[in-house]
């Protein structure tokens, strides 16, 4: 079932697209634009607020207090956990191959990986891949549409920021029948195990934190998108390349 604070998520997320709509119908070249920055970086400060105050000191304690062999147990449940958005949306892009193996992956650290939080799959070659419906729409020919910074939930563009509803449709625990606390517990569960997991990026963060963080974003997005055939030389791509 959906939670209050999933219907908070898709409100907030259509009523910025509506405007965004309205305010961008006229203007067919805004792809990575970011005409709303003075809005968009009042909104980053206040969830730097809330990163500072909540989510960085829960992942350093989360940290401190996990075994890391145990840590990685929790990240691999939740990572499986969201897989069916990836096999899904490979099946929507037309790779009909890389869907039945990742539907495979799915499967098998869902059994054998008890419920995901041993990673059987990647073992018996059936590797994890980053496929989202934001993707899908850049290869139906969506254009990105304006850089977006949305309260908690961080920066996308306007495609990316459509993209991410169907997570939540998707997502097995919105399925749990009764089970709100069962759902928000998970989400707060992910929350901190994210924020646990980029403790280190933290610290790569220089100079003008809003703008660096816009820009790796999106240009993990274009390289994301292009499966990594990204022909400009980018300075972000070596530190992509070392992640697969």
């Amino acid at each position: 079932m959906y939670t209050s604070l999933n219907v908070i998520k898709m409100i907030i997320i259509i009523i910025v697209t509506s405007l965004v709509i309205t305010g961008c119908a006229t203007n067919p070249d805004y792809q990575y634009q970011d005409p709303f920055e003075k809005t968009n970086r009042q909104i980053y400060k206040f969830n730097e607020g809330v990163d500072k105050v909540v989510l960085k000191p829960a992942g350093q304690a989360y940290t401190y207090v996990m075994p890391d062999l145990l840590e990685e147990g929790v990240g691999n449940f939740f990572d499986n956990l969201t897989y069916p958005n990836v096999f899904l949306n490979q099946f929507l892009q037309g790779q009909v191959g890389e869907g039945l193996a990742g539907f495979g992956r799915f499967g098998v650290n869902s059994t054998l990986g008890i419920g995901g939080i041993f990673d059987v799959a990647s073992g018996l070659g059936l590797n994890a891949d980053e496929e989202d419906f934001g993707q899908t729409l850049a290869t139906w020919g969506f254009e990105s549409g304006p850089y977006l910074m949305f309260p908690i939930f961080g920066g996308a563009t306007l495609r990316d920021g459509v993209g991410q509803l169907t997570t939540i449709p998707l997502a097995p625990q919105t399925w749990v029948g009764n089970g709100t606390a069962i759902v928000l517990g998970l989400g707060a569960g992910s929350a901190i195990d994210t924020s646990a997991s980029l403790l280190d990026a933290r610290k790569l963060i220089t100079g003008d934190r809003y703008l660096f963080v816009r820009d790796a974003y999106i240009q993990r997005r274009q390289f994301l998108i292009a499966d990594g055939a990204i022909e400009e030389e980018d300075p972000f791509l070596d530190d992509f390349d070392a992640e697969e």
